[in-house]
């Protein structure tokens, strides 16, 4: 029994770590989500469809995308 309750807890562990390594593109904001958003969206679909189901929510872009979009760098011209 204590091998199966480690081997939940190590799972469990694991996955924050994974889901933190990428930026997903789609938020879904307000309600009781807390300020930064439940940013785990592939599509603007899949966001939309977890928002209409909770009340006072939105979909919006994940402001660490955007900003890495608005920041690329420009090509050097010489």
């Amino acid at each position: 029994m204590r091998s199966v309750v480690l081997v939940i807890i190590m799972i469990a562990g694991l996955a924050p770590a994974a889901h933190a390594e990428r930026d997903y593109p789609w938020c879904v904001f307000g309600g009781h989500i807390g300020v930064t958003g439940e940013c785990m969206y592939s599509t603007r679909e899949q966001c939309l469809a977890s928002a209409s189901g909770r009340w006072n929510t939105y979909c919006d872009v994940n402001p660490r995308v955007r900003f890495k979009q608005q920041q690329a760098p420009q090509p050097r011209t010489r």
